[in-house]
């Protein structure tokens, strides 16, 4: 097979893997949507309705139709764009996602470079010093960082930092007298603030953000550090770093230098599906801190039953992070020429 055959068998391949994954997706959200025991035709008439408002709303809904017609009806409106509309905020709800996801990828953004940031280096310790006490110490803060229900450290964080300390802003995004101040260009409020030179307000808004990104960061640094402490016990154990250390090479060049350089190839999956795990996992920090962003949607549209809400939410996060696997394996095998060999 030739080589431009052979990729584009490869690209063929992949996107057949990834329309069949969407499809999944798709079906799982609908089908959740049908078990959960929440009627829609109530939530749209309300409990007063007469018998015949009511079962003329479900013959609108088509509710009456077999279930795979149901379905196709719902796949062919989500292809183009449609999700419904939210009974909450009477939008449709993909322009209630449009609004309320960029406050979600910022805030889980942040904390994933905390978790870069501080996460890799701590691995990279406790695998050099490996069963002696800074090895022990880095392993106890990533467990209780990893095992520790991130909605109780939100609580004790609040109480702490915000309620006894003062030493960062309470819940929301902003303060109530700077909400709807700054022009929403990228839905970021530290990029339109800054934009706008607004100062007040980027730092009242860091101000707010600290505590929740720090906590995203911490239980993002909590799996990012074990799982390079994992990637390099296996790369120090190779016969590469012994070979540099015995031409003389530093231990600094011989860890990072070369255990290091090559132990981030698979690192790039592990720091990919963190980023995944964290705006799949925020709906309980952006609930605890009223954070405005599509977790705090999806948990106040599933308790006032708005069931196009829920799926539309889900259903994002889930395109997301079949999208963020998509892409670590992309970048895996585009850095390590044995993967492609294999692929």
């Amino acid at each position: 097979m030739t080589r431009p055959l052979r990729l584009l068998t490869g690209i063929a391949a992949w996107l057949l893997t990834v329309g069949v994954t969407l499809l999944g997706l798709a079906a799982l959200t609908f089908f959740i949507g049908r078990v959960i025991p929440i009627d829609p035709v109530l939530k749209i008439v309300g409990e007063k309705a007469t018998p015949d408002v009511y079962h003329r709303v479900f013959l609108e809904l088509g509710l009456d139709r077999p279930i795979y017609e149901q379905f196709w009806g719902y796949l062919t409106k989500i292809l183009r764009g449609d999700f419904g509309t939210s009974f909450a905020t009477n939008r449709p709800v993909l322009t209630d996602l449009l609004n309320f996801f960029p406050a979600t990828l910022e805030l889980s953004t942040i904390g994933l470079l905390i978790g870069v940031a501080l996460g890799v280096p701590m691995g990279v310790a406790s695998a050099y010093w490996h069963e002696k006490w800074p090895d022990h110490v880095i392993r106890v803060v990533g467990l209780i960082g990893y095992s520790v229900p991130v909605f109780w450290l939100g609580l004790v964080g609040l109480f702490v930092f915000y309620y006894l300390l003062e030493w960062v802003s309470g819940p929301g995004q902003l303060d109530v007298f700077f909400v709807g101040t700054v022009d929403r260009i990228t839905g970021s409020i530290l990029i339109d603030s800054a934009l706008a030179g607004e100062w007040e307000i980027f730092f009242n808004a860091i101000s707010h953000m600290t505590l929740p990104a720090l906590l995203l960061g911490y239980y993002s640094l909590a799996y990012i550090s074990r799982m390079t402490r994992s990637v390099m016990l296996d790369q120090l154990s190779r016969e590469y770093v012994l070979t540099a250390r015995l031409k003389g090479a530093s231990e600094f060049r011989a860890v990072v230098g070369h255990a290091l350089r090559n132990a981030a190839i698979p690192l790039v999956t592990v720091i990919a599906l963190s980023y995944g795990g964290l705006l799949e996992g925020s709906v309980l920090i952006e609930t605890i801190f009223s954070w405005p962003g599509i977790g705090n949607y999806i948990y106040s549209s599933l308790f006032a039953a708005d069931m196009n809400a829920v799926l539309g939410g889900t259903l994002l996060v889930g395109v997301v992070f079949v999208f963020l696997n998509m892409l670590s394996d992309v970048l895996y095998r585009t850095l390590d020429p044995r993967a492609r060999r294999v692929g």
